[in-house]
């Protein structure tokens, strides 16, 4: 795990503007806010979205960005609440899905020490492989 930088705070910047902006504190339909860096540089949000069954904010900024025809990640972050303060660790569909599409990015996660960034592929051991 390492430390973070100024480009991984701005990361978080972008995420904790996509929730603040969109917060739903009446019927919980967007509690989540992610923010994915493409390979170029270019960050893209998004918010979670939920009915009976939902996509979380992770979900939403990789398939924004693979919308606009990104391939490759290298950092993405989540956060929670009505100004984006609490940090999350992916949850194990997502673990899933950055193991199989982003395997090298670095994920953003709350450590007793702090934030810290630490490779997908770390974050799911024994990760279901398609062959």
């Amino acid at each position: 795990m390492t430390e973070l930088n100024e480009k991984d705070l701005e990361l978080i910047g972008a995420a904790r503007r996509a929730i603040t902006a969109n917060y739903d504190g009446e019927r919980y339909m967007h509690t989540v806010g992610a923010a994915v860096r493409a390979a170029g540089g270019k960050i893209y949000v998004g918010i979670d979205v939920y009915s009976n069954h939902g996509a979380c904010a992770e979900l939403v900024a990789l398939g924004a960005a693979m919308t606009a025809g990104e391939r490759e990640f290298t950092h993405i972050v989540a956060v929670r609440g009505p100004e984006g303060a609490e940090l999350l660790p992916p949850c194990g569909n997502c673990r899933q899905l950055l193991s199989d599409y982003a395997p090298g990015c670095q994920v953003i996660v709350p450590t007793p020490a702090g934030p810290r960034k630490v490779p997908a592929k770390e974050l799911l051991p024994f990760a279901y492989e398609v062959e």
